[in-house]
């Protein structure tokens, strides 16, 4: 039920396909528009494929069916497959029921896939086998049979794939979660049930298991989970002797990193991870932190540690340096699809900010990003849905900043050049989601790299 843009679906069909099953894909797309993903599953010659729409005939008949994830649970579709008591299971679902390795999970509502990909280069730096999949974009499935018992499985998931692995009892050998803010609200409709979702990567641990959580969120530590802890801060912990938990992590002023365990006496290990980063931005230091925590736990040196972070480079469309122009340099940072990754974002800079800000309505408060647009930025590119409402709320804040609500992309990054000078960054950090002007946020960030290149070109 809808094959989705990043592989996964697939992925699913294919597997499913190799082992015997008769797959059926129901998808909204028309079949012209499914035209390439029906290519590339062409050597699969008994695919049945229902485009255009999700109709019940497709359905009624089926075994199980595997959801897309970006499928909201109210989807009339859904509600009465449950009803008639079709099984319902995703892609990740598949894997986490045929996985045989060890497994890191990592959510949070920001920093989840740069947290997820430190783990891997991490623990891959120590020596052991790892894999790295999930919702940073690429399905394990085709794998499975590559995986061993000793083989470490490091996995991103979103709140829309912990709502589905909730129904299997998944439960991590590790849990990591970065932070916890409002999003998706569309999807999940109350902030709740979005919590209640993201709890899944704790639901299910026994004291057996180990979970990383932000020490800074008052939210997560009112989590309730039965694993052994790690809690991380971005500064010293008014306590440092651990009471209840077994290791504190926190990050000095320097970016030194700080690690308490509870033994039989106080063992503090320091690690300079801003000398070993090669990210931008404090909340990368965080994630660092968040991700050595979590490779130490999988076994990883203090060497492997240092390696680890030294060869990493940023994610597309996080933070990604994508080009320079005239003495401007364009930060690629597509993937921010919430207020609070923009804000770190804009806190990663010295230089003046010239931000492409706005998208897709998600139904979350706007003000704070609003806010620290007016204070931060030099002046501000809006686009899609949330232009208007992010308008008003800088102005607020700040009459005097420039701003210019564009009715398409081309036309915002031009306006965006305009208001710059030699030294300053041009920025696309939406902190929106992409659905309304763009395919995903990937394809908002390709085509920002594009404008790039022609510039310079």
């Amino acid at each position: 039920m809808g094959l989705g843009g990043f592989g996964g679906g697939a992925a699913a069909v294919r597997f499913l396909a190799e082992q015997g099953a008769v797959v059926r894909v129901s998808d909204q797309r028309s079949g012209e528009e499914l035209g390439e993903a029906i290519a590339e599953l062409n050597d699969l010659s008994d695919i049945d494929w229902q485009a255009g729409g999700h109709h019940w005939s497709h359905f009624s008949d089926a075994d199980f069916v595997v959801v897309n994830p970006a499928v909201p649970p109210r989807h009339p579709i859904v509600k009465r497959l449950e009803s008639a008591g079709i099984p319902l299971t995703s892609e990740m679902n598949l894997f986490w029921s045929l996985n045989p390795g060890r497994v890191v999970a990592v959510t949070g509502s920001n920093g989840k896939s740069t947290t997820t990909a430190l783990i891997h280069s991490i623990i891959e730096a120590s020596g052991q086998r790892c894999w790295l999949g999930g919702n940073i974009g690429r399905s394990l499935l085709p794998h499975i049979d590559e995986i061993s018992l000793e083989d470490w499985v490091v996995l991103e998931l979103s709140s829309f794939q912990l709502h589905m692995l909730d129904r299997i009892k998944a439960k991590p050998d590790i849990a990591v979660v970065t932070n916890f803010a409002p999003n998706h609200l569309d999807w999940h409709e109350t902030l709740a049930e979005y919590r209640l979702a993201k709890q899944t990567i704790l639901r299910w641990q026994n004291d057996d298991d180990w979970c990383v959580l932000n020490g800074d969120d008052a939210d997560i530590a009112a989590w309730p989970h039965s694993a052994k802890t790690t809690l991380t801060y971005e500064e010293p912990p008014d306590a440092v002797v651990p009471k209840h938990e077994a290791v504190q992590a926190w990050l000095d002023d320097s970016g030194t990193a700080h690690i308490l365990r509870r033994n039989q006496q106080a063992d503090i290990l320091e690690f300079p991870i801003a000398d070993w980063c090669t990210l931008r931005g404090r909340h990368n230091l965080t994630n660092a932190l968040q991700s050595m925590s979590a490779a130490q736990l999988a076994g990883a040196t203090e060497d492997a540690i240092r390696d680890g972070l030294g060869q990493f480079e940023a994610l597309p469309h996080r933070l990604q340096l994508v080009g320079e122009f005239n003495g401007r340099r364009f930060y690629n940072d597509s993937i921010s699809t919430t207020p609070e990754s923009t804000i770190a974002a804009l806190e990663s800079f010295d230089e003046p900010v010239v931000i492409l800000a706005g998208g897709y309505d998600k139904e979350v408060d706007l003000s704070r990003l609003a806010s620290h647009i007016a204070k931060q930025a030099k002046a501000a590119s809006l686009l899609g849905q949330t232009a208007n409402t992010l308008q008003t709320g800088i102005t607020k804040n700040n009459t005097e900043l420039p701003m210019a609500t564009c009715t398409d992309f081309g036309r915002a990054f031009a306006w965006a050049i305009d208001q710059s000078s030699p030294g300053d960054v041009i920025l696309l950090s939406p902190g929106c989601a992409s659905y309304d002007w763009f395919q995903s946020f990937v394809d908002r960030g390709e085509q920002f790299c594009r404008l790039v290149e022609e510039l310079q070109r």
